[in-house]
């Protein structure tokens, strides 16, 4: 690999020096699996990387770290500048990663349950998303196609869509599992020596060291972080990515005998054919993440069956369960939204439609909550989600109803006699029946 090539590719194949940088170093990773990179770092601090680094982080906004600094704050003071501090740093070894500030969310679909995230500064996101863009292809070249997530060219829906057919040909019985605190989890000596197997360079690795062991700033105490990667930062999927690689690994030599790895970050499925094939699945799983210091959670995992709809599974989002097909009367794998799908949705037009807002305009209402139902239905379109779409549809009207009879002190819902359906399209709301579309467009992979 040599800056002479990624230009030469640069002009050949009409793209950015960034891509034709990690095209150079993806073809390098997979015409030599054994290869090991020594000269990664200044790669991070060149100017093109950190400035497509930048755009990746103000596209995604997000809230401040531990410094106070935003998006916004170094737009104004000047973006330019603040990349070449930033590539000062770098070249100069004075760059310090700044402690995680922790942040707890509410889960989606899980009342009073939070999930706790660690948000780094703006500085320290740029400089892992272009770590990002340096170390991605060279561990693209080495994935497996029983991995969907955080992918380039692959997605929840191609996960699914395997599923679809690999249960529709037989494999009846599936592993439904779960991996215990993935992220907060994971060994950080296990991590970076299956970083090691592809990466030398001594002041990359520092960096990812750096970022592993940066602490947690909450209730004015930072706390070091003993296990698990940055939940929250840029570079935290490919990390979980780079660990989980070992099922991947030990799946291809010892499990595709057992049945069908499908795999999304830390959420997976493995689809067999008998009972017996899913038990020895569970085993095998078990044993080879306790080499990463994970382990299933013991009440979130479990074998099922299903054979004739006898039982099915949630996973991304989808409830999964096999349907008798009026017409054939074959049994077909089906998916539409699960509870917790459900209850988040409702959640947030619940919110959107409190009666505090019955003082607003209700087009204010009706703009926020098809920005939500619009999002939410275009992931789970892909699938048999008819019927639950219409009960969001139902839903959406009938929280209309509700705030339109407060913002008019009218008494009762008004739910059939004036706030209809008609009145509903009058306002220009979103409707979700009529959107399911084919799964056949990821049906390739």
């Amino acid at each position: 690999m040599s800056a002479v090539s990624a230009r030469s590719v640069s002009r050949a194949g009409g793209v950015d020096r960034v891509r034709a940088l990690q095209r150079v170093l993806y073809r390098c990773a997979k015409q030599d699996k054994d290869r090991r990179f020594h000269a990664l770092y200044d790669k991070v601090a060149r100017s093109d990387v950190l400035e497509r680094a930048w755009g990746e982080v103000r596209a995604n906004r997000g809230a401040p770290g531990v410094d106070g600094v935003t998006i916004d704050d170094i737009v104004r003071a000047g973006v330019g500048d603040f990349l070449d501090e930033i590539a000062a740093r770098l070249r100069a070894g004075t760059y310090r990663p700044r402690p995680l500030r922790r942040v707890h969310i509410p889960k989606p679909g899980r009342p009073g349950q939070l999930r706790s995230l660690g948000i780094p500064c703006v500085a320290d996101r740029v400089v892992m998303a272009a770590a990002k863009a340096v170390l991605e292809p060279i561990f693209e070249a080495d994935f497996l196609p029983t991995s969907y997530g955080f992918r380039p060219q692959r997605s929840a829906h191609h996960a699914l869509e395997t599923v679809r057919r690999t249960v529709n040909r037989g494999k009846v019985w599936a592993l439904d599992a779960d991996i215990q605190s993935c992220f907060d989890e994971i060994s950080h000596d296990a991590l970076v020596a299956q970083i090691e197997r592809r990466v030398c360079d001594r002041r990359m690795l520092k960096l990812l060291r750096g970022w592993l062991r940066a602490g947690v700033f909450e209730g004015g105490i930072v706390s070091a972080s003993e296990a698990g990667t940055p939940q929250g930062s840029p570079i935290s999927p490919l990390l979980a990515n780079v660990a989980l690689h070992v099922l991947d690994e030990a799946w291809a030599s010892n499990g595709q005998r057992l049945g069908v790895l499908v795999k999304y970050a830390d959420d997976l499925v493995v689809l067999c054919a008998t009972r017996e094939q899913a038990i020895k699945a569970r085993e095998l799983v078990a044993a080879t993440i306790g080499t990463l210091g994970l382990g299933l959670h013991p009440e979130k995992t479990g074998v099922v069956s299903l054979a004739r709809g006898a039982e099915g599974f949630i996973f991304l989002g989808f409830e999964h369960r096999m349907r008798k097909s009026w017409k054939t009367g074959y049994w077909y794998l089906q998916k539409w939204p699960g509870p917790r799908a459900m209850a988040s949705i409702r959640g947030k037009i619940r919110a959107r439609t409190d009666r505090r807002y019955a003082r607003l305009p209700l087009e204010h209402a009706v703009e926020n909550i098809n920005h939500v139902v619009r999002g939410w239905g275009n992931y789970f379109r892909y699938g048999n989600s008819a019927a639950k779409f219409s009960q969001i549809d139902s839903y959406v009207n009938e929280r209309l109803a509700i705030l339109a009879s407060a913002k008019h002190g009218r008494q009762g819902r008004n739910w059939v006699t004036r706030f209809n359906h008609e009145w509903c399209s009058q306002l220009g709301v979103y409707r979700l029946t009529g959107t399911i579309r084919p799964t056949t467009a990821y049906a390739s992979r």
